[in-house]
């Protein structure tokens, strides 16, 4: 039985991370419920809840970020509390204020946090008034008439980034300051559609960093802990592919560094619940790059380290609880290591993939995080993503190890997946001897490239059509076809 002042949770997501919060919501006691597009009618976390509701939109991602739809939905569900997830409306403070106003409770910090850190203008401004380092940067909305002179005074390289933004949408890079402006429409344009916020910043782009984050929890009695580090380094497109914990990058004095920094900035916003604090980390020295105000796609290497629960510890920090450990009681065990099995192909310059799951199996001895299902359609209308294998061992190289094994033993027929590029940084000496930053996939464009004369194309269609289920949906007669009988011309 729990103790807990609400007895339903409505998650507001899709996909992994819905059925991940499930997952902890079955472990507490708590009923759960979800709402859902109607391409996610097949999804494990719509068949996993004990309550899933329909919701609508002009397209499917409208549909979640619909605040409206959402809480009529936590209302019919009865649910007392909602989970945000990651993405949608998890940083969005309005969400989380309409949330309350209903009266319902908001899995996560205060909407004044949200507006405070998950703003990453204000989060920068507010972070360097407290004395923490940040990157010379043009604040738009300062004085947008100068917005454009102010930002070329800095110097290229520049990062043009969107101030909602989160997962690297719309972020762009600037050589050449005749590129500039074309790259603020640019990054304004899907500032506004993925996050329904045009508003940008500039920052001098820092080449080669590594990018490291720092878990944090904090609850309502002014106890903030950290959780140690990730490291984030290995990305796409400012996507991050592959995480790990802990970094391989920092000596014991600057991981110390780097976390007491964190638990710093999270004091100074009266921090409450799960965030993470995100830094460029260079030559020895770090500055900060962005507060997350939310669960992590990449939580998952932290909770095998430390072995907590962030989702229970998130559930708890908002019904009041105080924090069941202190920063002394924390400890660091082991290696663990993240890949992001994506439906897109890396050797195509990593174009969405989509199809119907005909088969689908996962290896044993590792954590999966899975969004999808056998049967289930896989469209372009939302992030790639489709689950996470996560492997944990007493070491990083026991880790790679068994990370590089597993994804080479997934079975996903129907849908293009990034596994094979997967492997092949995990085989990668540089990434074996953890010698890698944000920049190592464009300097090694081999590894998303592949070898296209290894035949595997043509070993996967033959292996496809040993599978009944297959062959069966190849020599299928089309309905209409069907309907003509015998005739023939």
């Amino acid at each position: 039985m729990h103790t807990l002042p609400f007895d339903t949770v409505l998650i507001a997501n899709r996909g992994e991370i819905a059925a991940r919060i499930i997952k902890t919501l079955r472990k507490l006691g708590l009923r759960s419920a979800v709402v859902y597009h109607e391409v996610d009618a097949r999804s494990p976390a719509v068949s996993m809840a004990d309550t899933a509701i329909p919701i609508s939109g002009h397209t499917p991602i409208a549909a979640y970020l619909d605040i409206a739809q959402i809480i009529a939905a936590a209302h019919k569900a009865g649910a007392g509390a909602v989970h945000p997830g990651y993405g949608f409306l998890s940083e969005q403070a309005q969400f989380a204020t309409a949330v309350i106003k209903a009266g319902v409770a908001f899995i996560g910090p205060a909407p004044e946090t949200i507006e405070l850190m998950g703003d990453k203008i204000r989060a920068r401004n507010f972070v360097q008034s407290n004395g923490f380092p940040v990157a010379p940067s043009a604040i738009e909305e300062d004085d947008p008439a100068t917005f454009v002179s102010r930002a070329r005074a800095i110097g290229t390289p520049l990062l043009v980034k969107p101030s909602g933004g989160a997962g690297g949408k719309g972020m762009r890079i600037v050589r050449d300051v005749h590129a500039l402006e074309g790259a603020i429409e640019q990054a304004r344009s899907e500032g506004q559609r993925y996050f329904g916020d045009h508003r940008l910043y500039v920052e001098r782009y820092i080449e080669n960093p590594r990018h490291i984050e720092v878990q944090v929890l904090g609850d309502s009695f002014g106890n903030i802990v950290h959780l140690f580090e990730r490291e984030c380094s290995v990305q796409r497109r400012f996507q991050k592919i592959i995480e790990e914990a802990p970094s391989p990058a920092l000596s014991p004095e600057l991981r110390k560094r780097v976390c007491e920094t964190a638990v710093g900035i999270a004091r100074a916003a009266n921090y409450q619940n799960a965030g993470t604090v995100e830094f460029i980390f260079c030559a020895g020295e770090f500055y900060f790059l962005e507060m997350n105000t939310r669960l992590q796609v990449e939580h998952p290497v932290t909770e095998m380290i430390t072995g907590i629960d962030l989702v229970a510890e998130q559930v708890y920090a908002t019904a009041g609880r105080e924090l069941g450990f202190a920063q002394s009681d924390i400890v660091s065990n082991g290696h663990a290591i993240e890949v992001r099995l994506y439906a897109e192909a890396p050797e195509r310059g990593y174009v969405p993939t989509s199809g119907k799951v005909l088969l689908l199996e996962y290896p044993s001895g590792v954590r999966i995080d899975s969004g999808i299902t056998q049967g289930q359609q896989i469209t372009t209308a939302f992030d790639p993503m489709l689950a996470k294998i996560i492997a944990h061992s007493p070491t990083r190289t026991l880790a790679t190890a068994t990370a590089n094994h597993a994804i080479q033993g997934i079975i996903l027929l129907g849908c293009e997946t990034n596994a094979s590029f997967l492997a092949r940084i995990l085989s990668d000496e540089s990434f074996i001897r953890g010698q890698f930053h944000t920049g190592y996939l464009e300097e090694n464009p081999h590894i998303a490239a592949g070898n296209s004369a290894t035949g595997l194309p043509a070993f996967l269609a033959s292996a496809a059509l040993l599978i009944r289920q297959v062959r069966e949906s190849a020599d299928a007669v089309p309905a209409l076809h069907a309907s003509l009988g015998h005739w023939r011309n």
